[in-house]
């Protein structure tokens, strides 16, 4: 019996890889240098533009729970990249480019870009779409300085987010990308399934200011934020905000400023202001327990992500330990510089504690994803960081020498009108030829409860002394009155009210041949005091060239692109604007709001041609403390027009029917 042959598999594994690795050397013999395949050629826009190419591609979605049988309602997770490449001949700044996003997209992240419409991810994008901006990559350098470096040319920015309301096989895109960098012109991108495209130049009516900066230059805001690091360590940095109220009708009361970190920064110390909240547990059990072992952290101010920092009450202000610093410790006011230029400006310093990898003395970043607001004041919208030269500081010997930061960064925030019943004060109109006010808009600062009211009817028309009481009190009123004026039934739910503290009413008191008259008064329905208020009113057309004078408040004319406001505050002693307070009866009489009113007088020697009955006098714009109040959309009519039409139109019928009688009886 032949034995069965035993098979080297030893032998033949070795011979087999001999062979393969032969034919691989081989086959790489074929190459001509031992070079790898060459890259796809991109694409004949990118080699043909000259300034910056933006692309967006989008990478696929799938569903997400809650899984529901409404397509409206479905949630689905995405995936896109955006893509900024300069092509051009000019390092681009801190660049910006905006997706017009608009299937209800709720981005998630965005790595390698900040979200300058929202205070962090994730941020609701799907209305109105987004701008991102570069971070911590913000600027694009070009070729020739780099020789064709892409990792400093690009920005490649994957984008991860929730969608809703999508059919299954559809590829939801934005409408449209572009870059939004000052002196940038951007056509229509070129749009593709599931990819856009777009190449922007350079605008040749362009003009850039000279430039004489390392960085960026800095750029107007109606509110100037500047992030100057004072001194730099290994692991630390001191750092000081300044903030400049620079817009002459913006103001701050009480501000709230917060941030983001994103480099696991804390804040060991403060000096000029004060965190919201001191907890280190969020320090010990995050990643920077986790490097720093030892440290005491019971001492440390804040370990938030997100701090809230606001302003020292004034009495802090000669603190050796938390105050003692010039523009600090005012409760967080800012007033306008036209009151105040002083007291227009805010400072807190900080020390600022890092982790690696940033161990190094250079290793400087801003946080991000700034914001700040105040109690009834403007909202404000806040750009990135974007570094500028150095802030220089006066010596404090005052020998001369100017001493600089280690390294600035500036925020800009400029005001945003308030959206459509979201306003913080409103207005109502009335005027002398009109028997009936026109109130504040139904919910002009909002509804929470519409149960029992009508959040969308227009509101009753009032007797004009139904402006002193508060609204609960004015029912029985309106429903007189519009017996009384027989305005018609009223409806079965009636309008909300307007909900705001503060009410503003702009009375047109007079009109004769060389000039005219109007009243504002000042309603206060809060319990507290507005101390230093201010009210600012736009007119129309050129109308406040013939403004005279205002009586009982401080009032002037604002100079060149604003020479149509009136700018007014209240008299030294009279510039508290009191809250509301019971009435003389708290069983029977209503609350009776805070109130200060003055006359406004205006010469028509400038302004002949204004017809004060069809609405030039009243405001297009009215202003308190910086926030921009909500107007009715109508002014009042004229009764004396209105029953003189009445008794027209009367006439002209009783004589058509005596005609007909007339007629009627000759035949």
């Amino acid at each position: 019996m032949v034995k069965g042959m035993q098979i080297p598999w030893r032998s033949i594994s070795w011979i087999a890889l001999v062979l393969i690795a032969y034919n691989f050397q081989t086959c790489r013999g074929q190459d001509y240098g031992g070079e790898d395949t060459k890259p796809a050629a991109p694409p004949p826009e990118q080699e043909n533009c000259d300034g910056i190419f933006v692309t967006y591609s989008f990478e696929g979605r799938e569903k997400v729970y809650p899984l529901v049988k409404n397509v409206s309602a479905q949630a689905w997770s995405f995936k896109s990249m955006l893509t900024v490449l300069n092509t051009g001949l000019y390092e681009l700044k801190s660049w910006k480019v905006f997706i017009g996003f608009q299937n209800k997209e709720l981005l998630v992240s965005a790595d390698g870009a900040v979200a300058i419409d929202g205070d962090g991810f994730p941020v609701k994008v799907g209305k109105n779409g987004t701008t991102l901006a570069g971070y911590p990559q913000s600027d694009l350098k070009t070729a020739i300085d780099t020789a064709g470096d892409f990792t400093q040319m690009s920005a490649q920015i994957s984008i991860k987010g929730t969608q809703f309301g999508l059919k299954e096989k559809s590829n939801p895109m934005p409408s449209t990308i572009k870059l939004v960098n000052e002196g940038y012109k951007c056509p229509a991108p070129k749009r593709y399934k599931s990819y856009q495209q777009v190449c922007c130049k350079r605008d040749p009516k362009f003009k850039p200011k000279n430039v004489t900066t390392k960085f960026m230059p800095r750029r107007y805001g109606d509110l100037s934020i500047t992030y100057d690091v004072l001194s730099a360590y290994t692991n630390r940095y001191q750092a000081q905000v300044t903030i400049d109220n620079l817009n002459p009708l913006g103001r701050l009361d009480h501000w709230n400023l917060t941030w983001e970190w994103m480099r696991n920064e804390f804040i060991y110390n403060i000096k000029g202001a004060h965190t919201h909240k001191k907890d280190p547990s969020e320090c010990i059990y995050g990643p920077q327990g986790q490097y720093y072992k030892d440290f005491d952290f019971t001492t440390v101010i804040n370990c938030q992500k997100k701090p809230v920092i606001s302003d020292l009450p004034k009495e802090k202000a000669d603190d050796d330990k938390i105050g003692k610093l010039p523009y600090c410790c005012r409760n967080g006011t800012l007033l306008s510089p036209i009151m105040n230029e002083t007291e227009a400006r805010s400072i807190f310093q900080m020390e600022v504690f890092k982790l690696p990898p940033d161990l190094n003395r250079t290793a400087l970043n801003p946080p991000q994803n700034w914001k700040i607001e105040g109690t009834i004041n403007p909202s404000y919208t806040c750009g990135p960081p974007v570094r500028v030269d150095p802030s220089g500081f006066p010596d404090p010997n005052g020998i001369g020498i100017v001493t600089t930061a280690v390294a600035s960064w500036q925020i800009t925030c400029n005001i945003t009108r308030p959206k459509p019943k979201a306003a913080k004060c409103c207005v109502s109109f009335s005027a002398f030829y009109s028997e009936s006010v026109i109130p504040c808009n139904t919910c002009a600062c909002g509804c929470e409860q519409t149960s029992k009211c009508d959040a969308n009817r227009k509101p009753l028309l009032l007797p004009p002394e139904a402006l002193l009481i508060p609204f609960e009190n004015r029912e029985e009123k309106a429903r007189a009155w519009s017996e009384l004026k027989h305005l018609g039934p009223l409806p079965k739910k009636l309008p909300c009210p307007d909900n705001c503290g503060v009410s503003i009413n702009w009375h047109v008191d007079s009109n004769y041949n060389s000039g005219w008259t109007a009243r504002l008064t000042l309603f206060n329905w809060g319990d507290d005091a507005f101390e230093d208020w201010f009210s600012a009113i736009t007119m129309k057309k050129d109308t406040a060239k013939g403004y005279e004078n205002v009586y009982s408040f401080n009032g002037t004319r604002l100079q060149h692109e604003r020479n149509n406001t009136i700018f007014m505050q209240g008299l030294k002693g009279l510039n508290f604007l009191v809250g509301e307070v019971n009435g003389s009866n708290p069983n029977t009489d209503p609350r009776v709001p805070g109130k200060q009113q003055s006359v406004i007088s205006f010469l028509k020697k400038d302004t002949p041609h204004i017809k004060i009955e069809a609405g030039d006098g009243f405001p297009s714009k009215v202003f308190f403390n910086g926030e921009e109040c909500a107007l009715p959309p109508e002014f009042p009519k004229s009764t004396a027009a209105l029953k003189s039409q009445i008794g027209l139109l009367s006439a002209i019928l009783l004589a058509l029917f005596t005609f007909f009688l007339l007629t009627d009886g000759l035949h």
